[in-house]
């Protein structure tokens, strides 16, 4: 038979006084609370003594308690207790033989925990402290009493002894790891002696203590832990647990084995607790990865700032380097009948040139007239922004390489669980992680695995979480999207993305919505390339009326004409809509912008879909482009405006612009390769009128020299 423990409050006694026996009057709780006598309390480690009225007001010490007996003499009173104590004894009489072996058992339990404790607080050969250390379990797990601290105090009582000895030997240490195993396969260890088993699996993680005895113990752990913040070391000891057996031979083998033990063998997993237990111990363990770094910075700069540098435009304007103003011969007779103009200061600051010549409103405002309502920025604002961003590397230190791989690795393996893949995108989709670890370009190249597997499932419960949880915050849909700070290819997973999405209920006109208004780019550059998926994007966008402006409408239509696949579905859709012909009959786009990532082989195949002897305003800004592109770019005969900034344009391209494009007005440089002699060509470009060249390698000669032509 099992009994529970003694707790307070549990024995409440009115005694009579005898020379060598106290009879003892049993009375319930609710009848002492309601004559409120001095009553007797078990609890802690005290009894209470009897006063010559005959209540029990003083303390007894469990440890004064020298015998505690059933009473089996004849014609004894029936269901009582004796206790020895120095000069007496007291009989403890209860309702029912059931009360009194709780009793019984409670306060031998109470004796003997008290007596170990002293025992293990002073310890002086460790062959004794052993010994007594599994003389205290064995009276543990025999213990007929059913209650938590039963386990508890002695895996409290070994922590607290290993605590305050540091000098035993590793011997020593495994001896009671495994003398205290028994108690640890139904227990979560306390606090300190967590610390102590995280010690051990560093120190020696190929020991077999960490395979014998850690791992039902850390089984336990995440199939019945609640919560981890209420218990961050059992979090702590579960991951340096997992890293131990990423020590051994085998390696994440082993940690593969265990993970799925932690499965089971069926297709559902058994126990609730373990994946979201499995996340928290991967998530705490990859921030561990980056804290140093975090710590070491305000966490100030963007993603992009951290990752990519100068790969956007940013939205502060720094101070101009240089202007070089005067006012066009040929505007000279307008400027009479005109307010006069103020011309702007020269400032000049080392190794960045900024050249621009202003002529007037008037002016000004003929290049920003074809901007419209469209978002895009207009290409003379992106030429006074110039980016101060650096570029930040991240290095881990080798250890924390060792744990963001491990950890990274478990995540691949969660991901593959048909069973676990919903939960676990729902715990991902609020991204998690730390933007430092976004910014990490092999930390995105590792859990790219895991988003891909998201893409790939066709239950809306998983692919919907790629999406952001709410409006204006990105998710893993926008990351690993191109341009996104975690893409590192060509488009691939964000087409595999858009596939599945638009395969289910999310192809609505909302969607195409916000693909238009943030994506549009890459839908783009991807059709551009052939990808049937967004083909089939544009085409539907064009259907259903997503774009307004005319330009980005033909700008469209171009990139369905370059491949045979667009093509045929443009064709297709020009049959249930006359007018889209009608559009592209009136001329082609007065502006088009490339998307970031597009190459020279892109421009060409865009140049040549469609007829752009309209095009006025061309944007390669971010691509890939080099001078090679020149080949196409003089084939646009009225060209006014480009922006080359950062891209691989260099001198052989600004020869054959200066040679072609006379028009040519505005003309952005920005962080290209051009040098000295590119820059001297365009001397032949009497209509340029706005010139940025910030962080070019033009010299103070060359400078001079364009002061003089420009």
């Amino acid at each position: 038979m099992r009994y529970k423990l003694l707790q307070e409050g549990d024995i409440q006694v009115c005694v009579i006084r005898h020379p060598r026996t106290f009879l003892s009057k049993i009375l319930t709780s609710k009848f002492l609370r309601r004559w409120e006598p001095h009553h007797l309390t078990l609890a802690d480690n005290t009894v209470a003594s009897a006063t010559p009225t005959g209540y029990m007001e003083n303390s007894i010490s469990y440890s004064a308690i020298e015998d505690v007996q059933l009473l089996s003499w004849e014609n004894a009173p029936k269901y009582c207790l004796q206790l020895t104590i120095p000069g007496g004894t007291v009989l403890l009489q209860a309702a029912n033989s059931y009360l009194r072996d709780q009793w019984f058992h409670s306060l031998q339990w109470k004796k003997k925990i008290y007596k170990y404790k002293k025992v293990l607080s002073n310890p002086s050969r460790w062959e004794v402290v052993l010994k007594e250390i599994r003389t205290l379990v064995d009276m543990a797990l025999t213990s007929p009493l059913q209650d938590d601290s039963i386990h508890q105090a002695p895996l409290e009582i070994v922590s607290k002894l290993l605590s305050e000895n540091n000098n035993l030997t590793t011997q020593d240490h495994e001896s009671i790891i495994v003398a205290i195993a028994p108690l640890l396969e139904n227990n979560h260890p306390p606090p300190d002696l967590c610390e102590f088993f995280c010690k051990h699996c560093r120190e020696r993680p190929r020991s077999m203590v960490v395979i014998e005895v850690f791992t039902p113990v850390v089984q336990r752990i995440l199939k019945h832990n609640m919560d981890f913040g209420k218990c961050p070391r059992l979090r702590l000891f579960t991951q340096e647990y997992i890293l131990a057996l990423n020590e051994l031979n085998a390696g994440m083998e082993v940690v593969k084995k265990f993970i799925h033990s932690m499965h089971g063998p069926t297709g559902q997993c058994p126990h609730p607790r373990v994946l979201p237990n499995l996340v928290a111990v991967c998530l705490a363990a990859i921030y561990s990865c980056y804290e140093e770094f975090i710590n070491s910075r305000d966490n100030s700069p963007s993603l992009k700032e951290i990752r990519n540098g100068c790969q956007q435009q940013c939205d502060r304007k720094p101070n101009l380097p240089l202007r070089l103003l005067h006012t066009s011969p040929d505007l000279v007779s307008q400027e009479a009948t005109l307010t006069e103009s103020r011309l702007k200061p020269v400032i000049v600051t080392s190794n960045e040139i900024h050249v621009e010549v202003e002529r007037n409103n008037t002016a000004n405002q003929k290049m920003t007239a074809n901007v419209g309502n469209d978002s895009e920025p207009n290409l003379i604002d992106c030429l006074m922004v110039s980016p101060t961003c650096s570029t930040m590397s991240i290095e881990l230190s080798a250890q924390a390489d060792r744990i963001l791989g491990c950890y990274v690795e478990i995540l691949k393996m969660l991901s593959d669980y048909d069973d676990w893949r919903p939960a676990l995108a729902s715990l991902l989709q609020p991204i998690p992680f730390p933007k430092e670890a976004l910014a990490h370009e092999k930390f995105t190249k590792e859990l790219k695995y895991v988003i891909q597997r998201f893409a790939e499932d066709p239950r809306q419960e998983v692919h919907s979480c790629l999406l952001s949880v709410r409006a204006g915050k990105d998710g893993w849909f926008q990351l690993y999207s191109p341009g996104g700070v975690a893409c590192d290819d060509d488009g691939e997973l964000f087409a595999s993305m858009v596939h599945i999405l638009m395969g289910s209920c999310y192809k609505t006109k909302k969607f195409l919505l916000s693909l238009a208004e943030n994506k549009l780019g890459p839908c783009m550059l991807l059709a551009l390339r052939g990808n049937q998926t967004m083909v089939e994007i544009l085409c539907l966008m064009l259907e259903y009326n997503i774009i307004d402006n005319n330009d980005t409408q033909l700008q469209i239509i171009s990139t369905l004409e370059s491949t045979d696949v667009g093509k045929r579905m443009y064709e297709q859709l020009c049959d249930r809509q006359r007018e889209l012909k009608e559009l592209q009959r009136k001329g082609g786009p007065t502006r088009l912008t490339l998307p970031s990532k597009s190459t020279d082989a892109d421009l060409a195949r865009l140049l040549s879909s469609g007829s752009f002897g309209n095009l006025e305003n061309l944007s390669l800004a971010f691509t890939n482009v080099t001078s090679a592109c020149a080949e196409h770019l003089i084939k646009l005969p009225s060209l006014k405006q480009l922006n080359l900034w950062s891209t691989q344009f260099g001198d052989a391209g600004l020869r054959l612009l200066s040679e072609h494009l006379t028009m040519l007005q505005v003309l952005n440089l920005c962080e290209t390769p051009v040098t000295d002699a590119g820059l001297l060509a365009l001397s032949s470009m009497k209509s340029l009128c706005s010139l940025n060249m910030n962080s070019t390698k033009l010299s103070a000669d060359t400078y001079e020299d364009l002061k003089v032509f420009l």
